[in-house]
């Protein structure tokens, strides 16, 4: 297929571009490299996809030099006309939205950048793929959506009305105008809530890429809610697998589905929600030893209270991925740090 994957500079993006090239496809990568988080660390994964920074403008498209059938341009997705143009010329198969303004505590400071690039960015999407024959859509959610919900593991059938950061509500407000497009358009829009997705190339902002480099600066982490946290770590490759699945199998409608007793997860229409984690969540302390395991180091600690808009507890039930996709992430903690740590030292020389 020829797939447009959104936000390729990213970290979920990159990985899932790579993994469609390696089987066969033909992919269209779009980043808007904005300044988020380091720069460096984004244009450092295109160079691996064979895109070289000093090449890169606004709204050119870009061949790999190791991928034949890969080509990346760097675009927001609130550039309208821009966005209409690309889909317009390129005709894609499927679209795959990985893109997004990312971050729970930096939507406190900057919320306008989440409604401009999560919520216009996707409206995009929907209006692109509507006016050029896009049936599959795919896209990133996340499982901050759970937010007051204390009944565990979260599942994708209970309630997510009560987000606690306005980036949980821009991701809720995608899983609601996809649904609109799926019923209103036949549009096969099928939506992935990652539990705390860590790895090689792992995003900065994140705990795991800050633990890691705090073991070897010699930095103090701050251990929010004073350690009492857990988290469903999720291993970067067990995401892909997750996502690739997706793409290749898009979702149909349940002919089930009751508007009496309505399935949040699922429709009438062709609009699906899965969670995808790995399952077994970890308490933050013991993650914090595992890094430290794997980087030989002990890391000094500082325990704050929890930070606004931050939730105590995330543990994913991922049987309807499991049943639907025939899938199950699998890597646990201690592996999958192994590999990161491993990463962070050849990349950063230390």
């Amino acid at each position: 297929m020829k797939i447009l994957v959104t936000g390729t500079a990213g970290f979920v993006g990159f990985y899932t571009a790579v993994k469609l090239l390696e089987m066969g496809h033909e992919v269209v990568g779009l980043d808007s490299i904005n300044d988020y988080y380091d720069v460096n660390l984004k244009f450092g994964r295109l160079a691996e996809s064979g895109i070289a920074r000093a090449d890169v403008a606004y709204g050119a498209l870009l061949q790999s030099s190791k991928y034949a059938s890969y080509r990346f341009v760097q675009m927001k997705l609130e550039d309208t006309e821009q966005v209409q143009a690309l889909f317009a010329a390129e005709k894609f198969d499927a679209v795959c939205n990985l893109a997004a303004q990312a971050g729970v505590r930096y939507s406190l400071e900057n919320p306008r950048a989440y409604v401009d690039a999560n919520v216009v960015g996707f409206l995009n999407i929907l209006e692109a793929c509507r006016h050029n024959g896009v049936t599959n859509l795919s896209y990133a959610s996340s499982s901050s959506v759970y937010g007051l919900n204390e009944t565990m593991p979260f599942s994708a059938e209970h309630s997510v009305n009560h987000p606690v950061s306005l980036y949980a509500a821009t991701k809720k407000s995608n899983e609601l105008m996809a649904h609109t497009y799926a019923h209103l358009y036949g549009i096969q829009c099928t939506g992935l809530r990652f539990f705390t997705v860590y790895g090689p190339w792992g995003r900065p902002d994140m705990a795991p890429f800050i633990f890691t480099k705090a073991a070897f600066n010699g930095d103090t982490i701050k251990v929010f809610n004073h350690g009492k946290m857990k988290r469903d770590f999720t291993y970067i490759d067990d995401i892909v697998e997750g996502v690739v699945r997706v793409i290749l199998q898009p979702c149909s409608a349940n002919a089930d589905w009751s508007g009496l007793e309505p399935d949040p997860s699922s429709s009438s229409a062709p609009y699906k929600i899965y969670n995808i984690g790995n399952s077994d969540t970890v308490a933050l302390m013991d993650f914090i030893q595992a890094v430290e395991a794997a980087a030989g180091r002990e890391i000094n600690k500082e325990f704050m209270p929890i930070q606004p808009g931050d939730v105590v507890a995330t543990f994913a039930d991922v049987s309807a991925l499991e049943r639907g996709m025939g899938y199950r992430p699998s890597t646990p903690v201690t592996e999958g740090m192994r590999r990161m740590v491993a990463w962070y030292r050849a990349f950063y020389g230390v």
